[in-house]
């Protein structure tokens, strides 16, 4: 059974790309092609390629935010980005997936970065 779970996972990761999604350009999931698969009882399955996150060496700096008490990510990512949508921008730039991760303790250093060639 083992091996037919990993067969169907393979099959599903090997779909060819369907048009792309149609998030809007402030998403992490912008431009993000997804699959469709149909499954033997006949539904399809539709899921997004995963998002491979950037190099956070290959970043530049903008800024270095010292987390405050009440501070969460969409008000930073407002206040350094003008759009509260984009706290993913400053997950990736400190090489975290989730960025409500990021303002829990006080004190830690942030790095405010965008992709090389942007900034």
């Amino acid at each position: 059974m083992m091996a037919s779970r990993q067969d169907a996972l393979a099959a599903l990761v090997a779909a060819p790309p369907q048009e792309q999604t149609r998030y809007p350009a402030n998403s992490r999931y912008f431009g993000l092609p997804a699959r469709v698969r149909r499954l033997p009882d006949g539904r399809e399955a539709t899921w997004l390629v995963p998002r491979v996150l950037p190099d956070p060496a290959r970043m530049t700096d903008i800024a270095v935010h010292t987390v405050a008490p009440l501070d969460r990510t969409d008000l930073l990512a407002a206040r350094y980005f003008g759009d509260p949508l984009v706290s993913w921008r400053i997950a990736d730039a400190n090489g975290r997936g989730l960025p409500e991760e990021l303002t829990r303790i006080p004190g830690t250093r942030l790095r405010i970065a965008v992709p090389d060639g942007m900034g």
